[in-house]
């Protein structure tokens, strides 16, 4: 394409033509005064089709050589298709008729149409910015959550491994104070037993004094006091 110009009047042509081409199967389907209005629809548009044809041969004449032969084979095939589109429309409706005429002049319903398109083109960008944004916002949030949720599966790792040792450490102490009370109670039998041990020798000490003491007076006795 020679321009920007032509770019939109394609794109707006082919906006028309796929709604014209489906108007003649319709009228087909339809009586009375639904017939009607679809055959002034098609009027209209077939005009509207018109003008933006006109305006992309005004861009021809403008644009560079180097691209006048295929501007100048697509207006051939669109003024053929538009052509072919009138046959189909008359052989539809032959009782009603098409009283479309070219228009010539003015440009300005071409014009119109193209601003209500490029009005909602625009529309249609600045929505898609906003949801491009408020995705972008999302994902960000989403990115966010995971790092958090990463972190707090890491603490939670952490804290998990901290707990397995403090479990370790706490059953072995609980094995120590288990061994230290099967300690104490060994020791308690053994102090018990040499505590009976100690009061065993301390009642023989106590005979073994007595029939000491009693054998010293008995030689006393003897050497003494017996004559």
């Amino acid at each position: 394409m020679s321009s920007e110009e032509f770019e939109k009047l394609h794109e707006i042509y082919r906006s028309l033509y796929e709604e014209l081409k489906l108007i003649p199967e319709r009228v087909l389907k339809c009586h009375g005064e639904e017939r009607k209005r679809l055959v002034r629809s098609f009027d209209e548009r077939l005009g509207e089709a018109e003008e933006v044809v006109q305006g992309m041969e005004e861009e021809l004449r403008a644009a560079p050589s180097s691209y006048r032969n295929s501007m100048s084979t697509k207006l051939r095939l669109y003024r053929r298709d538009l052509g072919k589109l009138q046959r189909d429309m008359n052989s539809s409706a032959p009782s009603t008729g098409s009283s479309f005429r070219p228009l010539e002049g003015s440009r300005q319903g071409i014009y119109s149409s193209q601003n209500q398109q490029s009005t909602h083109l625009q529309s249609q960008r600045a929505l898609l910015l906003q949801g491009t944004e408020s995705l972008n916002n999302a994902s960000q949030s989403i990115e966010r959550s995971q790092r958090i949720a990463t972190k707090t599966e890491q603490i939670g790792t952490d804290i998990i491994e901290e707990l397995g040792e403090q479990r370790e450490q706490l059953e072995r102490t609980r094995d120590r104070l288990v061994n230290t009370g099967e300690n104490l109670s060994r020791s308690r039998k053994i102090l018990r037993a040499m505590s009976r041990r100690l009061m065993t020798n301390k009642l023989l000490l106590g005979i073994i004094i007595l029939m000491e003491l009693a054998i010293l007076g008995a030689v006393i006795y003897l050497k003494f006091f017996r004559r």
